[in-house]
Formats: structure tokens, sequence, C-alpha cells
């Protein structure tokens, strides 16, 4: 169980992840917040709120790749955790090399997610 309280904010469109992937995270001792939308996501005050972020790669309107340029723009470094159905390498070098932390394939497990936050959150 993690002592430190870090935020981290789940991005997703799928209903049943916003619902099940915060319960395991605050399980994991993280304080969690849930958004439907990149743009719900990008509410004034709510990126400060965020100490790391899970993002679903493909979401309609936003897309996650689309959130990342945008908090790049607007001067947010808030590390980046991508997840997605789609289980194509190369959508995941392209992300890594445009600066996420991983890029986890639907379903992984609790373990690769723990991984990838001890990566995103080093020290927490």
């Amino acid at each position: 169980m993690k002592v430190a309280r870090a935020r981290v904010a789940v991005v997703d469109d799928d209903e049943s992840v916003r619902e099940s992937l915060p319960e395991l995270l605050k399980e994991m001792g993280y304080a969690v917040r849930a958004y439907a939308s990149a743009r719900e996501f990008l509410a004034p005050g709510e990126v400060e709120r965020c100490d790391c972020l899970i993002l679903d790669v493909a979401m309609p309107g936003m897309s996650g790749p689309d959130l990342q340029r945008e908090l790049g723009r607007l001067g947010h470094a808030v590390p980046i955790i991508f997840i997605t159905a789609q289980s194509d390498q190369s959508i995941r070098s392209v992300l890594l090399q445009h600066g996420a932390v991983e890029c986890l394939f639907k379903p992984f497990s609790d373990q690769q997610l723990q991984s990838a936050l001890a990566a995103a959150l080093p020290g927490v």
C-alpha cells in the first residue's frame, strides 16, 4: 500500500473503465478522479489536481494523443500512461517517442499498471 496519496486522473470514454480502474487505483493507495473526455479533464483547475494521467488513446472528440499535445502546448508536464485496446506495437512506439511514460494494452495486469505508475511517479 502506498503511503503517499499521489493524485491520478483517469480519462477514458468507456464507463466500465472509469468505474473499475479508479477502484483498483484506490486499493493501491492513490487518490483518483475519473473523466469521461479530454475536454472534461481540461476544465479549469482539473489538470493542476493531477500528478499522473492514465489516458485512453482512442476517444471521440479529442483523442488521447491530442490531449497530450494540448497539455504540452499549455505547459503542463504531467506524466502520462496511455491505455488502449489497439494491440499495435507501432502505436506504443509513437506514444513513447512523444513523451508517454508507458502504453499498456487492454486488458493489462495489476503488476503492469503498478510498474507503469512507479515509472511515472518515482519516489512515491
